[in-house]
C-alpha cells in the first residue's frame, strides 16, 4: 500500500441496503458515476457483501459496501442475508434503497429498526420513481407507502435510470459525514514537532517481504505529518542505534513480538510502547483491553480462549496469533487452556464459551467493527484485551508500555494493582 493512499478502515463507509432489486447496484453505479456494481434484472445478482474503496466527491475517501437483498430466499439465501445485517457493524453511513413502487416492506421496516437501533447516520432511498404513475416532485413523495412516517431529513426520491435527484443524494450522504474524530493521531500527539522517534520493526519469517505492514506504515506517516524525524530499525540493531545517536529520543515504538528484548535495551528514562498499544488506543477502546489482560492471570485449565484477527493473511510458521500467542500464553498461565482462532470479517456472535478474546491491534478494520466487538464481549461479560497488551502484561512491563499514553492524557487510570 502506498503511504499516499488512504487505508480503507480510516475511509468512510457506506453501506447499501435494501430488498432484491430494489436498485442497490444501480444507485451506487449512479452515485459514483461507474459501473462499480453488476446490474441485473435477475433477482440475488448481488450474492456476497462486495466492498469497493474509491474517491466519492465531495465526501472524499470512501468504502462503498454493496449487500445482498433482504429478502433473499432458502437455506443459502438466510446466510447471505445474515452477511447483509453483519455490515451494519462496519457501516459508518447507512443508505436503505426502496423500490418506490412496492414502499416500504417489512424487510425495510426490519433493517431500518436496527440501522436506528445502531444510531447510524442513514437516508431512505425511494428509487424508481420514473415507473411511478406521475413524475415525484418534493411535495408528493409522500404518496409512496411508508413514506409519510419518516421524517423528510431522511428520505428522497431518485431515479437512478434517469439521474433524477441523484446529485442531491450525494450531497445528503456528504451531510451525513461524521466530522468527530478527524483530529485523532495514532502517535503524534505523545510528541512535539522536531522531537524524534525511534521505530523497532523486526524483520523475521514472519515479516511480510518487501513491505512494511499497515500499522508501522500509518504510524510512520502520522509522525512525518507532525513534524517529527522517524528512525526504523530492526530489534538486531537497536542498541548500537540508541548509542549512535547521542541523544535520547522522545519515544520508542516497538512490534509487540520484540517487547521483551527491547525492554531490556531501552533506558527506563525513554518512553516506550508499542503498535498494537497505540491502536488500541486510537480505535477507542485503550481501558476495556488493559482491564482485559488482567484476565491472563485467572485462567484455569480447559479455558477456552479466542484469538481474532481484522485481516486475512498466509500463515507462517512462527505466526503470532496461531502459534506465538498460545505458546506463550501457555507458558505464563502453566494450564492446559483450548484456542479457537478467526479472521476477517468472521466473529462469533454467541462468546460464552470463551474465557477470553485476544484481538490484533485491528489496523484492517474500521473504529465502527472494532468497537463493535468490543461491545459484543462487554455485553457477554466476556474480557477482552489485544496482542501488544497482553503480551506487555506477561512480560511485566504493561504499566511501562502504557506511560506515555497516561502523560497525554493527563492522567493516570491504569494502574498495576488493577492490571
Amino acid at each position: 500500500m502506498s503511504l499516499n493512499a488512504v487505508p480503507s478502515a480510516d475511509r468512510i463507509h457506506i453501506g447499501i441496503f435494501g430488498k432484491r432489486n430494489a436498485g442497490k447496484s444501480s444507485i451506487i453505479n449512479a452515485v459514483t458515476g461507474q459501473n462499480l456494481a453488476i446490474v441485473s434484472d435477475i433477482k440475488g445478482t448481488t450474492t456476497d457483501p462486495v466492498q469497493k474503496a474509491m474517491e466519492l466527491l465531495p465526501l472524499g475517501p470512501v468504502v462503498m459496501i454493496d449487500t445482498p437483498g433482504l429478502d433473499d430466499e432458502g437455506e443459502l439465501g438466510a446466510l447471505r442475508v445474515r452477511k447483509t445485517y453483519q455490515m451494519l457493524n462496519k457501516t459508518d453511513i447507512a443508505v436503505l434503497v426502496v423500490d418506490s413502487s412496492q414502499g416500504m416492506t417489512p424487510e425495510d421496516e426490519h433493517i431500518l429498526a436496527k440501522i436506528r437501533e445502531k444510531k447510524l447516520p442513514h437516508v431512505i432511498v425511494f428509487n424508481k420513481s420514473d415507473l411511478c404513475s406521475r413524475p415525484l416532485t418534493w411535495e408528493n413523495q409522500t404518496e409512496i407507502q411508508g413514506t409519510d412516517q419518516i421524517p423528510p431529513s431522511q428520505r428522497i426520491s431518485v431515479s437512478a435510470v434517469t439521474g433524477l435527484h441523484i446529485q442531491e443524494l450525494k450531497e445528503r450522504i456528504a451531510g451525513l459525514v461524521p466530522t468527530a474524530g478527524n483530529e485523532k493521531h495514532i502517535a503524534a500527539d505523545l510528541v512535539r514537532p522536531g522531537e524524534f522517534v525511534v521505530l523497532v520493526i523486526p524483520i523475521d519469517g514472519s515479516a511480510p517481504k518487501g513491505r512494511l505492514i499497515l500499522p508501522q506504515q500509518q504510524t510512520i506517516r502520522d509522525l512525518l505529518e507532525a513534524g517529527c524525524p522517524v528512525i526504523a530499525v530492526r530489534d538486531t540493531e537497536l542498541e548500537d542505534t540508541l548509542a549512535r545517536l547521542g541523544t535520547r529520543p522522545a519515544l520508542v515504538i516497538t512490534d509487540s513480538q520484540a517487547f521483551k528484548k527491547v525492554s531490556a535495551l531501552v533506558p527506563p528514562d525513554i518512553p516506550l510502547t508499542s503498535f498494537s498499544i497505540l491502536f488500541a488506543r486510537y480505535k477507542g477502546n485503550l481501558d476495556t483491553v488493559a482491564e482485559g489482560a488482567r484476565t491472563l492471570d485467572r485462567l484455569q485449565d480447559g479455558d477456552t480462549i479466542l484469538i481474532s484477527e481484522g485481516c486475512t493473511h498466509h500463515r507462517q510458521c512462527e505466526d503470532i496469533g496461531t502459534v506465538k500467542l498460545p505458546g506463550w500464553i501457555r507458558k505464563h498461565t502453566g494450564k492446559e487452556l483450548r484456542f479457537e482462532f478467526t479472521s476477517g470479517t468472521e466473529f462469533p456472535d454467541e462468546l460464552g464459551r470463551y474465557r477470553l478474546i485476544i484481538h490484533c491491534g485491528g489496523c484492517t478494520l474500521n473504529e465502527r467493527e472494532m468497537k463493535y466487538r468490543l461491545k459484543c464481549a462487554c455485553d457477554q461479560n466476556i474480557p477482552i484485551t489485544n496482542y501488544g497488551t497482553a503480551i506487555a502484561h506477561m512480560n511485566g512491563i504493561l504499566s511501562r508500555s502504557l506511560a506515555p499514553l497516561r502523560s497525554q492524557a493527563g492522567t493516570d487510570p491504569f494502574t498495576d494493582e488493577r492490571l
